[in-house]
């Protein structure tokens, strides 16, 4: 039976796609630290399903060097980390060992030992930076790009603004250089905006589920600009089958990274998706704030090249996602709530 191994096991994206592996009859290891809001309430769903739960922190090069060598997983997905600029801004050391060190000492692991694990790394848009020497037009709802019509494509030039776009850089190129140098079988995935279910959303990071929790919850929440801010979503269910295609490809690529979105059919800007929730009755309640530091007005993934690698596309839609994600918020209204 093929097994994975999961850092950041118990977040978001990490348990989610544990969720999908265990469905797909791998084993299922997890490693977390239980550190971010939400993460043990997921363990919980998760635990009886999985072969192992790890508790651990990823800077401790000693404690995951000796759980791979003893798991020799066929797949590493490394999910864990640092996950938001401001943060980042506010305490960079921490940004700089959890993303960097942690993602090292995994890669250090693979090549001290030998293993043969398929190395997934997720990755941001953020590596870009703020992207303001693109041309945009401003429209009443969102922006535009003025001479993209698909979006941004991995020939973009790499801008890491912001620790966080320096961290999570760095360590997408020590993955890159690692798969080159030392033949490990990596990919580095630039995320955009991934949201769903099993999403406790701050305003730091996953505003989609943030925006949507704060409406049902009758939240005030903040928009820093002007909201016209547009961003490529992507449904976790979506994400989870693009890791296990990634996971059983028997392919050899010469170029191991990739953007990954929802591409232009799945943007939307923060002023859309309030207008989306007030036609499905969730009124909105919200303030305006300053920009902050290395935000960018629009992103959007140019999906083209995991298109064709992999043949994998974003299915499920805005609308579909967040009626889902409305649901599943309801459903755990009580459990939400002692969250936040």
């Amino acid at each position: 039976m093929r097994k994975i191994f999961i850092t950041g096991g118990a977040g978001f994206i990490g348990s989610n796609a544990a969720e999908y592996f265990i469905k797909k009859k791998w084993k299922v290891y997890i490693f977390d630290n239980l550190s971010r809001k939400g993460t043990r309430v997921n363990l919980n769903r998760i635990h009886s399903k999985i072969s192992k739960f790890y508790f651990g922190d990823i800077k401790d090069f000693k404690k995951i060097n000796l759980i791979l060598k003893k798991v020799k997983p066929n797949v590493i997905l490394h999910a864990a980390g640092q996950v938001a600029v401001t943060t980042s801004i506010q305490n960079p050391r921490k940004d700089l060992e959890d993303n960097l060190v942690g993602t090292f000492n995994l890669l250090e692991s693979l090549r001290k030992n030998k293993l043969k694990s398929k190395f997934i790394y997720t990755s941001t848009n953020k590596v870009y930076g703020n992207l303001s020497n693109l041309k945009l037009l401003k429209k009443k709802f969102r922006y535009e790009f003025k001479n993209s019509k698909k979006g941004i494509n991995e020939k973009k030039n790499l801008d890491l603004h912001s620790p966080y776009g320096c961290s999570k850089g760095a360590a997408d190129q020590y993955v890159n250089d690692y798969a080159r140098i030392y033949n490990i079988d990596a990919f580095v995935l630039r995320q955009s905006c991934i949201y769903g279910i099993n999403q406790f959303g701050i305003e730091d990071q996953g505003w989609v589920a943030w925006f949507v929790i704060a409406s049902i919850m009758k939240k005030k929440f903040n928009i820093y600009g002007d909201g016209k801010q547009v961003r490529d979503i992507l449904y976790i269910d979506d994400l989870c089958d693009l890791f296990h295609k990634i996971s059983v490809s028997k392919k050899k690529n010469k170029s191991i990274i990739f953007n990954v979105g929802g591409g232009n059919k799945f943007s939307l800007s923060l002023l859309e998706l309030i207008n989306i929730l007030k036609k499905k009755k969730l009124n909105s309640k919200f303030t305006y704030s300053k920009w902050r530091k290395g935000d960018q007005k629009i992103y959007i993934s140019d999906n083209s090249k995991i298109i064709n690698q992999f043949n994998w596309r974003p299915k499920i839609n805005p609308n579909k996602g967040i009626d889902i994600l409305i649901k599943w918020i309801k459903e755990n209204k009580t459990v939400i709530s002692k969250i936040f």
